[in-house]
């Protein structure tokens, strides 16, 4: 299971995204809500790895405020946060008996501090939680549950982020999306182990750069960037540990909110195949998206209802499981297998509006062709993908990377922003018949010595330089331009990018 980041940012800086319906935990095992009874808010678990779902209310004393976070943790215990007096106070919750016991765990900040503080997304190994606060002028990561004592200060970075999300299984590479003095919006990785800070996530010089989803099994990554469309940020995919560019698939660029929430695991070495579950908000609501990388095409289902709109997770198997609650059903969770209605071909005709597929009978959608549907029907389309699918942008000013050696640990993420080289164009036509020239004798040449071998920093900078000079012909080539300097660039079709702990890459198609 696979959860997305909590915030969002802007031009001007960060805010926070709405939360999701329920948050569950990295395993499937458990999730935690906000119930409402009445006009009384309390917190809730479920739980979801046995026969049947069922919900246990954990009320404490006094009704809960709206804005209370809760989340799970792995061995059943809920952490709540809540906003007491301009402190930030973390404590467990648990069922004891026919009431719930509480287990404070301790306070960040005070009321002289301006500082906005939201958890992060569930860590993978379920028995830790952790916390982003951000200040007038650094973020801070928190340790907030599962340390020794109470709350414990992680790593500080310049600048206001937002986001996060796991990179590997272990909890200890997080990715957050910073913005410092007013620039760009660009993804950094943090090891919270150590506290260092590396670049993650850079396309264009002045593009706002976002990592919403990342899956550690397949490398698959979920950005959001307006590189290919200055001002307006679109969905795109790539793959940490590849020298491929990031890929910006048509399907996906709707004219609605679209919200990556869950990526298939277990696809291990093959992002392709890899499915994603997407939240589309439209004039008509909030229904489900199902797409691939290998297929260019979006599926959009009818959600259940009563969808706690934005949380889901997927099975290895390729199962889509929604929870959503009713006035009838207090604790469900909806079963959908979308991927085999996926290999089929596309059964819209030219010009039709895709209508979503209901999977539940009584999901509140108007059918498509009334009246209801063509009032509501949101600006969007599913559109098959096409050779340009990748963003059009020129390549930029290119800023040398060196690479460090690698020391005792994982090897810091390192960005490359080098495009591909020009390559000449293709010729028109049938090919001169020009006469080979002799081939030249081959003499043995004596045995060189053994050199000792290089360190990961040479090797990582010589594979930078061979990847470079060895970049794929695009398939419709342009000629060069030249720039005000003199020197040619070449308008590639795919913007280079690099993502990945340890290696300096660019994304994939």
């Amino acid at each position: 299971m696979t959860a997305c980041a909590y915030t969002s940012a802007t031009a001007d800086g960060t805010e926070w995204a709405a939360r999701p319906g329920c948050v569950i935990t990295a395993d499937g095992s458990y999730a935690a809500r906000l119930a409402l009874d009445g006009e009384s808010w309390y917190p809730e678990r479920w739980t979801l790895d046995g026969p049947e779902p069922y919900a246990v209310p954990l009320p404490g004393n006094q009704p809960e405020e709206p804005g209370t976070e809760v989340q799970p943790l792995a061995d059943g215990r809920v952490l709540i946060h809540r906003l007491v007096d301009g402190r930030h106070v973390f404590s467990l919750l648990y069922p004891a008996g026919p009431g719930t016991g509480e287990l404070p765990l301790g306070a960040v900040g005070g009321p002289w501090e301006e500082t906005r503080l939201r958890l992060l997304p569930p860590a993978p190994t379920g028995d830790r939680a952790f916390a982003l606060a951000v200040g007038p002028h650094s973020t801070t990561v928190w340790l907030v549950a599962g340390g020794a004592g109470g709350p414990e200060r992680l790593a500080e970075l310049p600048g206001h982020c937002s986001g996060g999300v796991w990179l590997d299984r272990t909890g200890r590479m997080l990715a957050l999306d910073r913005t410092a003095d007013g620039g760009p919006t660009k993804t950094v990785v943090v090891d919270l182990a150590r506290g260092e800070v590396s670049p993650l996530l850079e396309i264009a010089d002045g593009s706002h750069d976002r990592l919403l989803l990342a899956d550690p099994d397949s490398g698959l990554l979920l950005i959001g960037s307006d590189a290919p469309s200055p001002g307006r940020e679109r969905l795109g995919w790539g793959v940490l540990g590849s020298t491929l560019p990031v890929r910006f698939p048509d399907c996906l660029g709707l004219d609605c909110p679209v919200t990556p929430f869950a990526i298939q695991p277990g696809q291990v070495l093959t992002p392709e195949s890899c499915a994603v579950a997407l939240r589309v908000d439209g004039a008509a609501g909030s229904w489900v998206g199902v797409w691939r990388p290998a297929h260019r095409r979006v599926l959009h289902l009818a959600a259940p209802e009563g969808w706690l709109a934005g949380t889901g997770l997927w099975t290895r198997e390729g199962v889509l499981l929604l929870p959503f609650t009713t006035d009838g059903v207090r604790c469900g969770v909806a079963r959908l297998e979308p991927l085999a209605a996926m290999a089929g071909p596309s059964a819209r005709g030219p010009g039709e509006w895709p209508a979503p597929h209901s999977a539940w009978p009584e999901a509140p959608r108007p059918l498509p062709g009334s009246a209801q549907w063509e009032s509501a029907r949101p600006g969007w389309a599913e559109a098959e993908s096409t050779d340009a699918e990748s963003a059009d942008l020129k390549s930029a000013d290119v800023k040398s990377v060196d690479v460090e050696s690698a020391g005792s640990g994982p090897v810091r993420p390192v960005p490359l922003q080098q495009a591909p080289l020009p390559q000449a164009p293709l010729q028109q036509g049938p090919l001169p018949q020009t006469p080979l020239p002799p081939a030249p004798l081959l003499r043995p040449s004596p045995p060189r010595p053994r050199k000792a071998p290089a360190s990961t920093g040479v090797f990582l900078r010589r594979a930078l330089a061979q990847t470079r000079l060895a970049a794929p012909t695009p398939p419709v080539p342009t000629p060069p331009a030249p720039t005000a300097s003199g020197t040619a660039v070449l308008e590639a079709p795919d913007t280079t990018v690099l993502v990945a702990p340890g290696t300096a890459v660019t994304a994939a198609r």
